[in-house]
């Protein structure tokens, strides 16, 4: 297990918020700050903190990406057409591990990662094993023949906690996923309130 695998509910309790709307988040029991100290840490928050905490969760949501990762793909979506909060949704969504969860291949984006990583993905056909890699409209997402009965893949696709969205067509009979349309943030079902809009304003003045 990874470090970040390990510590997915002290983003949780960090962000106060049940983010991946998971039954075993520590949010659902207690809902302060990890720590000796996470009792007293809520308080007002600056417009930079503000700004600061929704580039935390999304950034989070997406398996705890790094920064540098992060500010790529951010940098991406400003040299898109059209509004840029929207477009770095689109592309968080288009990356393979998220494609993966979405599809409920597996239970979890960290659990996405770690499956892709590991070789049991292929797209159109082709194996792929960076989780990073941007899918188009029209790619047909899949899990490799021998990785179909994995205990993971069965369990996960069984989990009544989440739906499939629409602009991912999914075939569980025969674990294959397309990826029919980049999403708007109003297709993406988070569990809590994403704010792209303000990341933008944090990049914007940092």
């Amino acid at each position: 297990m990874t470090k970040r695998t390990a510590a997915k509910y002290k983003i949780d309790r960090r962000m106060g918020e049940n983010i991946w709307g998971r039954a075993k988040s520590p949010v659902n029991r207690r809902e302060y700050g990890p720590g000796q100290h996470g009792q007293r840490r809520k308080q007002k928050l600056s417009d930079f903190g503000t700004q600061l905490r929704a580039k935390q969760k999304l950034k989070g949501y997406y398996g705890d990406l790094t920064e540098k990762q992060f500010k790529r793909i951010y940098g991406d979506a400003t040299r898109v057409k059209g509004d840029t909060g929207e477009n770095l949704v689109g592309l968080l969504e288009r990356r393979l591990d998220a494609v993966v969860y979405r599809a409920k291949f597996v239970p979890t984006i960290f659990a996405a990662r770690q499956f892709v990583n590991h070789g049991h993905v292929t797209v159109n056909g082709k194996r792929v094993n960076i989780a990073s890699y941007r899918v188009k409209e029209g790619d047909v997402v899949a899990v490799r023949d021998r990785s179909k009965q994995l205990a993971i893949v069965l369990e996960s696709v069984a989990l009544a906690e989440r739906d499939v969205p629409d602009y991912i067509d999914a075939d569980h009979s025969k674990m294959t996923a397309t990826f029919v349309r980049t999403p708007s943030l109003a297709d993406v079902p988070y569990a809590v309130q994403m704010e792209p809009n303000l990341v933008v304003e944090y990049y914007a003045k940092n």
